[in-house]
């Protein structure tokens, strides 16, 4: 079995050996194995971000990344699993400083794999679906709060406002409320991106909500919906999700919209299933103890 090389950039046939690597693994596993900030890394330089290139071979048969604060993700090539890849590359994420690990779809080999490494299972992200009803989305989206006012969002103006409201809307959400003026940039570069689909609540000219739509590979999403602290309470988080609802309904004629919700959330999931969403497959974060 030959080496792990580990580099801070990704160079462009390394980038395409990478992308065919989780091209297979996608179509093999059903989803993607590398998450989407994790794809947008693979393309240009991002402080602490190391890859890990595993070969065998001759050839590229896995790929690891860990993020500046010590998450990694990993995947091996279908056709070599089984043969200890996995376990060697996962020794060589822990061994580059990863404190935790993500199992994106929860596979089985990977729960082994975790067990066999003593790591703790300490996170479930819940991947959420619902069959789209526009008339029902529409009934609700009439119902703004007295005084807010509806608009989308214009890039390149509204992009610090959005990123403080972000901030201050997760500011318990590391990876979300972390996200910077770069990691707005990349997802606006980002072929699926619509303005239209990005709804901004503002009240007496400030923000404060909004709910992100994406469509991708024919599904929509509910991408991120965000709610000012002295918002919460009033029903605009629950109103910007009808909205949001309506439009990929309407305007953009899907019938399934999916959304990513914490296990450990259980309001927002309760919302969530009132609205008619169920679960559809779940995400693993594992912990060294």
């Amino acid at each position: 079995m030959d080496a792990v090389e580990v580099v801070g950039t990704v160079d462009r046939t390394q980038q395409a050996a990478v992308g065919a690597l989780l091209a297979a693994a996608a179509e093999a596993d059903g989803k993607a194995a590398v998450s989407e900030q994790g794809r947008l890394a693979i393309r240009g330089s991002r402080p602490g971000v190391r890859h890990l290139l595993q070969s065998g071979d001759g050839a590229l048969v896995g790929y690891g990344q860990v993020d500046a604060g010590g998450t990694a993700e990993l995947v091996v090539d279908p056709s070599r699993r089984g043969a200890g890849y996995g376990r060697a590359l996962a020794l060589a994420v822990l061994d580059q400083g990863a404190r935790q690990v993500w199992a994106h779809g929860g596979h089985p080999a990977a729960r082994h794999l975790a067990d066999a490494l003593g790591l703790e299972l300490v996170r479930e992200l819940r991947q959420m679906r619902m069959r789209l009803d526009a008339g029902a989305a529409e009934q609700a989206a009439k119902a703004l709060p007295a005084g807010v006012t509806l608009r989308t969002f214009a890039p390149g103006v509204d992009d610090e406002a959005w990123l403080a409201l972000n901030a201050a809307a997760f500011a318990h959400h590391p990876e979300q409320g972390g996200w910077t003026r770069q990691d707005l940039r990349d997802r606006i570069a980002e072929p699926w991106f619509d303005p239209s689909g990005f709804f901004l609540a503002e009240r007496d000219g400030r923000l404060v909500g909004f709910h992100w739509t994406k469509v991708e590979a024919g599904l929509g999403e509910v991408y991120v919906v965000g709610v000012s602290p002295d918002e919460q309470g009033n029903g605009l988080g629950r109103v910007l999700t009808a909205v949001g609802l309506e439009y990929l309904a309407r305007e953009r004629g899907l019938e399934t919209v999916l959304l990513y919700v914490d296990a450990d959330n259980p309001a927002a999931v309760r919302v969530y299933e009132r609205l008619g969403f169920t679960v559809h497959e779940v995400d693993l974060m594992y912990r060294t103890p």
